[in-house]
């Protein structure tokens, strides 16, 4: 399994608004089936990171495609395969 870190920047702050509550849910589902590890937003306001996992790019940006933020038209989205590296203390 690999990590990608994925980049949202902002592209509609109003539709953003407007579909915040799914793609919280969608996060929700992401995270309780293993295929988010984190994710949160910028302070600035401009945008958020979710890390996702997933066995290949490919895998990554078809389950990126399903989340509400990308399918309504709120947000960009860049994927970077990471390679993470973990404190002690963190799974």
């Amino acid at each position: 399994m690999k990590y990608f870190a994925v980049l949202l920047p902002m592209k509609d702050a109003d539709k953003s608004g407007e579909f915040r509550p799914q793609h919280l849910a969608f996060l929700e589902k992401m995270r309780n089936s293993g295929q988010v590890a984190a994710n949160g937003k910028f302070a600035d306001g401009s945008g958020g990171l979710v890390i996702y996992k997933a066995d290949s790019f490919e895998a990554c940006e078809a389950l990126v495609k399903t989340d509400p933020y990308v399918t309504e038209g709120a947000r960009e989205y860049e994927i970077f395969e990471w390679e993470a590296v973990w404190a002690d203390n963190v799974t």
